[in-house]
């Protein structure tokens, strides 16, 4: 059933097909790495999700570092993907170009920097490179430029600022900016799960809704060039 609903809503023919494939791999893409990330620690016996980071299920004391490396791996290179879906999507719209562009660059960085982590693992200090995907904290302000007098977007766009404000203080939190001592050895595995939730929850859901408003206007299209297929 969800295969043919999914053949059906990919269809050749139907416009911005291949920008919608790559906005489905958004969707999917954090989805694929909530479940690598659980897999990875059903088989690393007394993980403790409070003090260790998530780096340390692919590094040397994790019993199956694969697990974790190569989710981490498919899930960056799945970042670029959707990066260029976003660009290509928000064009779509009338969106403006130039924010287009930096919203992929932003998703294609931090899509690097998973691949390289995923290959050098903690703690080799190229591991380090993971910090790219900072980047990511750039992108929903693309999207808002970007999406900015799109009628519709309403919504994504007040959710958009929703998540830059919450990044912005996990970022001050995470790093003693503010309420030094928040964070501690105790907890610091807490707050870089919370951190990592919205960092790459967000992508999913506004893939989501970008690829919504695509296929009702691609349905829209194909309805009307039947009506009158000599447009």
């Amino acid at each position: 059933m969800i295969a043919r609903v999914l053949v059906d809503r990919y269809r050749p023919g139907l416009p911005w097909r291949r920008r919608r494939i790559l906005l489905a791999i958004g969707v999917a893409a954090p989805v694929f790495a909530f479940l690598s990330v659980l897999l990875a620690v059903a088989f690393y016996p007394g993980f403790n999700h409070a003090t260790q980071f998530l780096s340390e299920l692919g590094g040397a004391t994790a019993r199956f570092p694969f697990l974790f490396n190569g989710g981490v791996l498919i899930s960056g290179v799945a970042a670029g993907f959707a990066g260029v879906g976003f660009g290509l999507a928000v064009a779509a719209v009338g969106g403006s170009r130039i924010a287009a562009g930096g919203l992929m660059v932003c998703f294609i960085l931090a899509g690097i920097g998973l691949v390289i982590s995923s290959l050098f693992v903690w703690p080799n200090p190229i591991h380090l490179f993971v910090n790219l995907g900072l980047g990511i904290i750039l992108a929903p302000l693309f999207l808002i430029w970007g999406l900015h007098g799109v009628p519709g977007m309403g919504r994504l766009r007040i959710f958009l600022v929703l998540v830059c404000v919450a990044m912005a203080l996990l970022a001050l939190i995470t790093n003693h900016r503010i309420w030094y001592g928040l964070v501690n050895p105790q907890n610091v595995g807490w707050w870089e799960r919370l951190f990592a939730v919205v960092l790459v929850g967000w992508t999913g859901i506004a893939a989501w809704v970008l690829e919504r408003r695509l296929f009702a206007s691609a349905v829209a299209a194909a309805d009307s060039e039947r009506r009158d297929p000599a447009d």
